[in-house]
């Protein structure tokens, strides 16, 4: 499986996605810097701590990897099927589950360790910068860094599994930008809310939705054998 895995992602060139990645985590970490140095100077600042700031870390980065799951779900998967490329994959000696279970994997590890990453950098720089300017108020703990860690490690495992759900979306007429389009839907579902609230905070609707996403791998894997490939 690994051997199929790294066969994937040299075909596929997928190296290459790493300086989108880099400029994604430049653009977040710029717009982090932005909001929050300007929240501070309103009379109603929403950064009081750095839960705050960590929080809206969150978001931004689960936002932006749900939909560079799409992103590599249309180019291992639905570009395969809509340029009929995956007949020629099918005709190799190994079976059709283990060459959709390899791009799922790629998917679900991408997204993963993308999002622990920009978590823990960004999150790291941010904490670098308010030790001298003193933008954020209050102390960064060994306990409350703990808890982070954790949130940073569920989050991850939750957003990757919910990467997946457009999959499902996008193998109905195969087509690349319904699948880019749902991952947005589905990220704007989850980052909606007011005040505190927020969909995707809550721990049932992220286990929910990651459970889906698994769901629907689990499904593409299994019909693999028998799914029409025109």
């Amino acid at each position: 499986m690994l051997k199929l895995i790294a066969l994937e992602i040299r075909k596929n060139k997928l190296a290459g996605i790493l300086k989108g990645v880099l400029y994604a985590n430049l653009a977040i970490l710029a717009f982090m810097i932005l909001v929050v140095f300007i929240d501070q100077s309103e009379a109603d600042s929403t950064f009081v701590s750095y839960a705050d700031v960590f929080e809206g870390l969150y978001v931004f980065v689960k936002s932006t990897y749900i939909i560079f799951a799409a992103i590599l779900l249309s180019k291992l998967v639905i570009e395969e099927y809509k340029n009929n490329t995956i007949t020629l994959l099918f005709m190799y000696p190994i079976s059709r589950k283990k060459l959709i279970t390899a791009k799922l994997i790629i998917v679900f590890l991408f997204t993963l360790v993308n999002i622990v990453v920009a978590e823990i950098v960004i999150g790291g720089i941010l904490v670098g910068i308010n030790h001298y300017v003193n933008v954020v108020p209050g102390q960064l703990t060994w306990s409350m860094l703990s808890v982070e860690l954790v949130k940073v490690g569920t989050s991850a495992v939750y957003a990757a599994g919910i990467g997946l759900i457009p999959l499902f979306f996008g193998m109905r007429k195969k087509s690349v930008p319904t699948t880019i389009v749902a991952a947005v839907l589905l990220v704007s579902l989850i980052s909606s809310g007011f005040d505190e609230f927020r969909l995707g905070n809550m721990a049932a609707v992220s286990i929910v939705l990651a459970v889906v996403g698994m769901g629907v791998a689990y499904l593409s894997i299994r019909k693999i054998e028998t799914a029409d490939i025109d």
